[in-house]
């Protein structure tokens, strides 16, 4: 098997790898090597490809959201050291999508940090 990945070999020449033009309906050649293949194998052969998130963030240059700042909220939450019953809190997403957002808390009193699943 070549340096390109299996199953798209048709998309490169077989002689040196670079990938095929396709000049005319009745063959691909190579524009290094001038190659040519017929388009048998070639016709109606679909490609697909998984893009993933982080993959559209570094190509735009956008931050992960750790970099981001986090706005804080309040809500009525009991302290699990102290008591008391006011915290901020954020919520991030940390396992995959189809699971649940993990809440983070900061007690308002003893700057207590805790979290909830």
């Amino acid at each position: 098997m070549s340096f390109y990945s299996r199953g798209r070999d048709f998309l490169f020449c077989h002689l040196c790898g670079t990938k095929l033009h396709y000049p005319s309906i009745h063959y691909a050649q190579c524009p290094l090597c001038k190659t040519k293949k017929g388009l048998e194998g070639i016709k109606d052969r679909e490609i697909s490809y998984t893009v993933y998130a982080e993959e559209i963030r570094r190509e735009l240059g956008i931050s992960q959201i750790e970099d981001m700042e986090m706005k804080e909220s309040t809500c009525n939450k009991t302290c699990e050291k102290c008591g008391f019953g006011v915290a901020s809190y954020f919520t991030k997403q940390m396992r995959s999508a189809d699971e649940g957002q993990t809440t983070y808390y900061k007690c308002k009193q003893c700057d207590h940090q805790f979290q909830e699943n």
